[in-house]
């Protein structure tokens, strides 16, 4: 079993969606590879935010707890967080329990 946590991410409001979507796919997302211990990442990014929507949904995979807190207390996790609070309005961090109901 490993551990995963979802990453709600919120555009600035001087950003435009595809703005935001360039950054995240194309500076972001190499940064964030490079997190230790990340045994897999999916970036989702929301077709059409309405209001109050997220702009992209981060799907991130560690063994446990314990190694998604030490990749983000590393270098490259205080880099992944600078780079992200520098480019989001918010961020909402949230730990899962994945249950596949189908092709899982």
């Amino acid at each position: 079993m490993t551990f995963k946590a979802a990453i709600l991410l919120f555009r600035r409001e001087d950003a435009t969606h595809e703005q935001f979507a360039q950054w995240w796919l194309g500076q972001h997302q190499p940064l964030a590879r490079q997190l230790p211990g990340l045994r897999r990442a999916v970036f989702n990014v929301v077709q059409q935010p309405g209001e109050g929507d997220p702009d992209g949904i981060a799907e991130l995979w560690f063994d446990s707890r314990e190694a998604f807190d030490a990749a983000y207390a590393s270098e490259i996790g205080a880099q992944v967080v600078a780079d992200s609070m520098a480019n989001v309005s918010a961020r909402r961090r949230l730990f899962v329990d994945e249950h596949a109901v189908h092709g899982g």
